[in-house]
């Protein structure tokens, strides 16, 4: 919940008690200056500002109405009414809270803040691979762009991904475009692997696709980082150490980690559990925020990556967003209809 204080230096006693063990006090008193004016303009301007477990700890504990990961925002967003959306999160996000709120003006604070696994794939494949598996469903990661969701039967998230794939009653699926989701799932379910992108003429392709992910060579730039000698390393420095992984994570990492989940479902982990340390493989600003809201856990600074397209959003380009009306997302028409179908299938899931 975005800070509510009637002045810039109740913002800055607020934000001064969760970052003072995170950041310098200089820094907090300016991050405080600006997040009291973007506080101030969203009531002005009816605007609902929802931030990603992936925002930097200054703006994730200043302006959002809502934090949380992909699914629990697109849940926020499908329900606000608010008349201006600011999406502290990257592009793919905005245009779901597009998708779902057309007559509402969706703002994204940064001018590109893309996404390496979303533009792993484009609509036009996904209609190729449709052709050549006629009839086999296609489940496509929310970390995607809206052209891509428009091919789509239903979205998923990494936290029910396989809640999606078991709903539809069916042994062979399309699953795009994240090859360690879909590895990770495939493993959970029991089912083979098949890459069409490696066989262009199918003469490898099995004789039975029967219990068989079809997947796709994509991947976020971040958590493909992350090895088991990682893992190793850090367990012979901390052996009393809980690793959580992210789904995204490559499957040879998750088997050495200790729980597996979203990044709300991490979060929630921490809160719950008492461990003697923590390792979080995902983006490295949601420990930051951890550690704010929980400055007795001890969350482990190793093995971290840093999102640069998450990076993009700042408080500072939050506030010029939303001043100047700028960085607005639009979904033609066309092809909103038609993801929107998708993103309300999974919602129905939750």
């Amino acid at each position: 919940m975005g800070i509510i204080a009637p002045t810039e230096e109740a913002t800055y006693r607020q934000m001064h008690h969760i970052l003072e063990h995170l950041i310098p006090d200089f820094e907090i008193r300016e991050k405080a200056r600006l997040a009291y004016r973007i506080n101030r303009l969203k009531k002005e301007k009816n605007a609902v500002i929802l931030g990603h477990n992936y925002m930097e700890a200054a703006l994730y504990h200043s302006v959002p109405d809502f934090t949380g990961d992909s699914l629990g925002l697109c849940q926020m967003a499908a329900e606000t009414d608010a008349d201006v959306i600011v999406f502290c999160g990257v592009r793919f996000m905005a245009e779901s809270a597009k998708i779902l709120n057309p007559e509402k003006t969706v703002l994204l604070p940064a001018t590109q803040a893309g996404c390496s696994l979303a533009s792993s794939i484009t609509a036009q494949q996904v209609r190729d691979l449709k052709k050549r598996f006629p009839g086999v469903p296609v489940v496509t990661y929310i970390n995607t762009y809206a052209d891509v969701k428009a091919e789509t039967d239903i979205c998923c998230t990494s936290s029910n991904a396989q809640r999606v794939i078991e709903s539809l009653g069916t042994d062979t699926v399309i699953f795009l475009p994240d090859q360690y989701l879909a590895g990770n799932v495939a493993e959970q379910l029991g089912w083979k692997m098949y890459f069409p992108q490696d066989d262009a003429d199918g003469s490898k392709q099995p004789a039975d696709l029967k219990k068989t992910v079809i997947a796709w060579h994509g991947a976020c730039e971040v958590h493909e980082l992350f090895t088991p000698a990682d893992v190793t390393s850090v367990r012979q420095q901390f052996p009393d150490v809980t690793v959580l992984a992210h789904p995204e994570c490559k499957p040879d990492v998750v088997h050495e980690a200790d729980f597996t989940g979203s990044t709300t479902a991490m979060i929630k982990y921490v809160e719950e559990h008492q461990a003697e340390e923590y390792l979080l493989l995902t983006e490295c600003a949601m420990g930051d925020n951890i550690i704010s809201e929980h400055p007795d856990k001890n969350i482990l600074r190793l093995c971290s990556h840093r999102c640069p397209h998450m990076a993009e959003i700042t408080l500072e380009d939050t506030l010029d967003s939303l001043e100047n009306m700028r960085y607005e997302i639009t979904v033609p028409e066309d092809i909103r209809v038609k993801a929107l179908t998708s993103i309300e299938r999974m919602l129905e899931i939750g």
